[in-house]
Protein backbone atom coordinates (compact mmCIF):
# COMPACT_ATOMS: atom_id res chain seq x y z
CA UNK A 1 0.00 0.00 0.00
CA UNK A 2 1.35 3.39 -0.99
CA UNK A 3 0.64 4.83 2.48
CA UNK A 4 3.19 2.40 3.90
CA UNK A 5 5.72 3.58 1.33
CA UNK A 6 5.18 7.17 2.45
CA UNK A 7 5.55 6.22 6.10
CA UNK A 8 8.75 4.27 5.40
CA UNK A 9 10.13 7.19 3.38
CA UNK A 10 9.50 9.52 6.33
CA UNK A 11 11.11 7.12 8.78
CA UNK A 12 14.18 6.90 6.55
CA UNK A 13 14.86 10.63 6.97
CA UNK A 14 13.88 10.83 10.66
CA UNK A 15 16.47 11.43 13.38
CA UNK A 16 16.28 11.09 17.12
CA UNK A 17 17.81 14.52 17.58
CA UNK A 18 15.09 16.11 15.48
CA UNK A 19 12.42 14.12 17.31
CA UNK A 20 13.50 15.64 20.61
CA UNK A 21 13.51 19.11 19.06
CA UNK A 22 10.02 18.65 17.60
CA UNK A 23 8.63 17.31 20.86
CA UNK A 24 9.90 20.41 22.66
CA UNK A 25 8.94 22.88 19.93
CA UNK A 26 5.39 21.59 19.54
CA UNK A 27 4.76 21.42 23.28
CA UNK A 28 4.10 17.74 23.88
CA UNK A 29 4.69 17.88 27.63
CA UNK A 30 1.93 17.12 30.12
CA UNK A 31 -0.56 19.96 30.27
CA UNK A 32 0.74 21.55 27.06
CA UNK A 33 -1.34 21.99 23.90
CA UNK A 34 0.49 19.21 22.01
CA UNK A 35 0.39 16.69 24.84
CA UNK A 36 0.14 13.12 23.59
CA UNK A 37 1.26 13.83 20.02
CA UNK A 38 4.00 11.55 18.72
CA UNK A 39 6.97 12.57 16.60
CA UNK A 40 9.62 10.58 14.76
CA UNK A 41 11.87 13.53 13.91
CA UNK A 42 11.45 14.67 10.29
CA UNK A 43 12.53 18.13 9.12
CA UNK A 44 9.96 20.11 7.14
CA UNK A 45 12.04 20.25 3.91
CA UNK A 46 12.39 16.46 4.00
CA UNK A 47 8.68 16.03 4.69
CA UNK A 48 7.84 18.20 1.67
CA UNK A 49 10.17 16.14 -0.53
CA UNK A 50 8.37 12.95 0.45
CA UNK A 51 4.97 14.55 -0.13
CA UNK A 52 6.04 15.80 -3.56
CA UNK A 53 7.41 12.38 -4.47
CA UNK A 54 4.13 10.57 -3.74
CA UNK A 55 1.35 13.10 -4.27
CA UNK A 56 0.51 12.18 -7.86
CA UNK A 57 -0.19 8.51 -7.35
CA UNK A 58 -1.91 8.37 -3.99
CA UNK A 59 -5.64 7.90 -3.39
CA UNK A 60 -7.93 9.40 -0.76
CA UNK A 61 -8.00 5.99 0.93
CA UNK A 62 -4.23 6.03 1.34
CA UNK A 63 -4.25 9.66 2.47
CA UNK A 64 -6.90 8.70 5.05
CA UNK A 65 -4.47 6.11 6.37
CA UNK A 66 -1.81 8.80 6.75
CA UNK A 67 -4.23 11.20 8.44
CA UNK A 68 -5.28 8.57 10.96
CA UNK A 69 -1.68 7.98 12.06
CA UNK A 70 -0.70 8.84 15.65
CA UNK A 71 2.57 10.22 14.23
CA UNK A 72 2.53 13.96 13.68
CA UNK A 73 4.82 14.01 10.65
CA UNK A 74 2.81 11.27 8.92
CA UNK A 75 -0.41 13.27 9.29
CA UNK A 76 1.40 16.41 8.19
CA UNK A 77 2.71 14.66 5.09
CA UNK A 78 -0.82 13.54 4.23
CA UNK A 79 -2.05 17.13 4.49
CA UNK A 80 0.83 18.48 2.41
CA UNK A 81 0.06 15.86 -0.23
CA UNK A 82 -3.45 17.35 -0.41
CA UNK A 83 -1.94 20.81 -0.86
CA UNK A 84 0.15 19.52 -3.77
CA UNK A 85 -2.83 17.74 -5.33
CA UNK A 86 -5.23 20.65 -4.95
CA UNK A 87 -4.25 22.90 -7.92
CA UNK A 88 -4.51 20.14 -10.54
CA UNK A 89 -7.34 18.05 -9.07
CA UNK A 90 -11.03 18.38 -8.29
CA UNK A 91 -10.71 21.25 -5.86
CA UNK A 92 -14.16 20.80 -4.38
CA UNK A 93 -13.47 17.15 -3.55
CA UNK A 94 -10.15 17.99 -1.90
CA UNK A 95 -11.75 20.82 0.06
CA UNK A 96 -14.51 18.48 1.25
CA UNK A 97 -12.04 15.73 2.10
CA UNK A 98 -9.82 18.17 4.00
CA UNK A 99 -12.67 19.64 6.05
CA UNK A 100 -13.97 16.15 6.81
CA UNK A 101 -10.62 15.32 8.40
CA UNK A 102 -10.24 18.13 10.92
CA UNK A 103 -9.52 15.54 13.61
CA UNK A 104 -6.11 15.00 11.99
CA UNK A 105 -5.24 18.69 12.36
CA UNK A 106 -4.18 19.15 15.96
CA UNK A 107 -1.30 21.58 15.97
CA UNK A 108 -0.56 25.02 14.59
CA UNK A 109 1.92 23.90 11.93
CA UNK A 110 -0.66 21.56 10.43
CA UNK A 111 -3.08 24.47 10.20
CA UNK A 112 -0.72 27.13 8.96
CA UNK A 113 0.91 25.17 6.11
CA UNK A 114 -2.34 23.82 4.65
CA UNK A 115 -5.55 25.68 5.56
CA UNK A 116 -4.90 28.84 3.47
CA UNK A 117 -3.89 26.73 0.47
CA UNK A 118 -7.00 24.56 0.46
CA UNK A 119 -9.84 26.11 2.47
CA UNK A 120 -8.67 29.64 1.74
CA UNK A 121 -8.32 29.18 -2.00
CA UNK A 122 -11.59 27.28 -2.31
CA UNK A 123 -13.58 29.89 -0.39
CA UNK A 124 -11.96 32.73 -2.32
CA UNK A 125 -13.43 31.15 -5.44
CA UNK A 126 -16.72 30.30 -3.72
CA UNK A 127 -17.37 33.34 -1.59
CA UNK A 128 -21.01 32.47 -0.99
CA UNK A 129 -19.63 29.74 1.31
CA UNK A 130 -17.04 31.90 3.09
CA UNK A 131 -19.23 32.56 6.13
CA UNK A 132 -18.39 29.04 7.31
CA UNK A 133 -15.25 30.65 8.72
CA UNK A 134 -17.40 32.66 11.12
CA UNK A 135 -18.80 29.39 12.43
CA UNK A 136 -15.26 28.04 12.78
CA UNK A 137 -14.31 31.13 14.81
CA UNK A 138 -16.91 30.13 17.43
CA UNK A 139 -15.76 26.50 17.61
CA UNK A 140 -14.79 24.95 20.93
CA UNK A 141 -11.87 23.34 19.12
CA UNK A 142 -8.69 25.42 19.34
CA UNK A 143 -7.39 24.27 15.96
CA UNK A 144 -10.63 24.99 14.12
CA UNK A 145 -10.62 28.50 15.60
CA UNK A 146 -7.05 28.91 14.34
CA UNK A 147 -8.15 27.63 10.93
CA UNK A 148 -10.84 30.34 10.86
CA UNK A 149 -8.35 33.19 11.03
CA UNK A 150 -5.30 31.73 9.28
CA UNK A 151 -7.43 30.68 6.29
CA UNK A 152 -8.13 34.35 5.62
CA UNK A 153 -4.52 34.74 4.48
CA UNK A 154 -5.78 33.64 1.06
CA UNK A 155 -8.27 36.54 1.07
CA UNK A 156 -5.62 38.99 2.25
CA UNK A 157 -3.43 38.05 -0.71
CA UNK A 158 -6.36 39.05 -2.91
CA UNK A 159 -6.59 42.40 -1.06
CA UNK A 160 -9.86 41.38 0.60
CA UNK A 161 -9.65 42.31 4.27
CA UNK A 162 -13.18 42.45 5.68
CA UNK A 163 -13.39 38.77 6.63
CA UNK A 164 -10.05 38.91 8.43
CA UNK A 165 -11.19 41.88 10.50
CA UNK A 166 -14.57 40.34 11.27
CA UNK A 167 -13.03 37.09 12.48
CA UNK A 168 -10.29 38.93 14.34
CA UNK A 169 -12.91 40.83 16.29
CA UNK A 170 -14.66 37.58 17.25
CA UNK A 171 -11.37 36.10 18.44
CA UNK A 172 -10.14 39.06 20.48
CA UNK A 173 -11.81 37.53 23.53
CA UNK A 174 -10.19 34.13 22.96
CA UNK A 175 -8.18 32.89 25.91
CA UNK A 176 -5.49 30.93 24.03
CA UNK A 177 -2.11 32.39 23.16
CA UNK A 178 -2.00 30.51 19.85
CA UNK A 179 -5.12 32.39 18.75
CA UNK A 180 -3.66 35.70 19.93
CA UNK A 181 -0.59 35.05 17.78
CA UNK A 182 -2.59 33.98 14.74
CA UNK A 183 -4.84 37.04 14.88
CA UNK A 184 -1.83 39.32 15.26
CA UNK A 185 -0.12 37.63 12.33
CA UNK A 186 -3.13 38.16 10.04
CA UNK A 187 -3.51 41.77 11.15
CA UNK A 188 0.16 42.28 10.31
CA UNK A 189 -0.42 40.79 6.87
CA UNK A 190 -3.24 43.27 6.27
CA UNK A 191 -1.04 46.08 7.62
CA UNK A 192 1.49 45.39 4.85
CA UNK A 193 -1.23 46.30 2.35
CA UNK A 194 -3.35 48.88 4.20
CA UNK A 195 -1.69 50.51 7.19
CA UNK A 196 -4.47 52.97 7.95
CA UNK A 197 -7.09 50.23 8.08
CA UNK A 198 -5.17 48.24 10.68
CA UNK A 199 -4.23 51.26 12.75
CA UNK A 200 -7.91 52.20 12.90
CA UNK A 201 -8.85 48.63 13.85
CA UNK A 202 -6.27 48.55 16.64
CA UNK A 203 -7.43 51.89 18.04
CA UNK A 204 -11.12 50.97 17.89
CA UNK A 205 -10.53 47.63 19.60
CA UNK A 206 -7.60 48.58 21.81
CA UNK A 207 -9.31 47.76 25.12
CA UNK A 208 -10.00 44.18 23.99
CA UNK A 209 -6.66 43.49 22.28
CA UNK A 210 -4.54 40.77 23.87
CA UNK A 211 -1.00 42.09 24.29
CA UNK A 212 0.44 39.32 22.11
CA UNK A 213 -1.96 40.17 19.29
CA UNK A 214 -0.98 43.82 19.48
CA UNK A 215 2.74 43.06 19.43
CA UNK A 216 2.41 40.82 16.39
CA UNK A 217 0.18 43.31 14.56
CA UNK A 218 2.52 46.29 14.96
CA UNK A 219 5.81 44.58 14.08
CA UNK A 220 6.07 46.46 10.76
CA UNK A 221 5.66 49.90 12.34
CA UNK A 222 8.71 52.02 13.03
CA UNK A 223 10.09 51.87 16.56
CA UNK A 224 8.53 55.08 17.84
CA UNK A 225 5.08 54.27 16.50
CA UNK A 226 5.27 50.78 17.99
CA UNK A 227 6.07 52.29 21.37
CA UNK A 228 3.17 54.69 21.05
CA UNK A 229 0.73 51.90 20.31
CA UNK A 230 2.04 49.82 23.17
CA UNK A 231 1.44 52.77 25.48
CA UNK A 232 -1.96 53.58 24.01
CA UNK A 233 -0.90 56.82 22.31
CA UNK A 234 -2.37 56.95 18.82
CA UNK A 235 -2.18 58.99 15.66
CA UNK A 236 -4.11 57.44 12.79
CA UNK A 237 -4.00 60.49 10.55
CA UNK A 238 -1.19 58.99 8.45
Amino acid sequence: MIANEVINALKSVATDERRKTNEWFFKTGKGQYGYGDKFIGVRMPDLRKVAKQYHQGISFDSISTLLSSPIHEVRHCGLIILVYQYPKSDRKKIYQFYTANFDAINNWDLVDTTAPNIIGDYLCHNQDKANILLDYAHSKNLWIRRISIVTTLAFIKQNQFSLTLEISKILLSDSHDLIHKAVGWMLREVYKRDQHLIKSFLVQNYAQLPRTTLRYAIERMDKQERQNFLKGRFDVSN
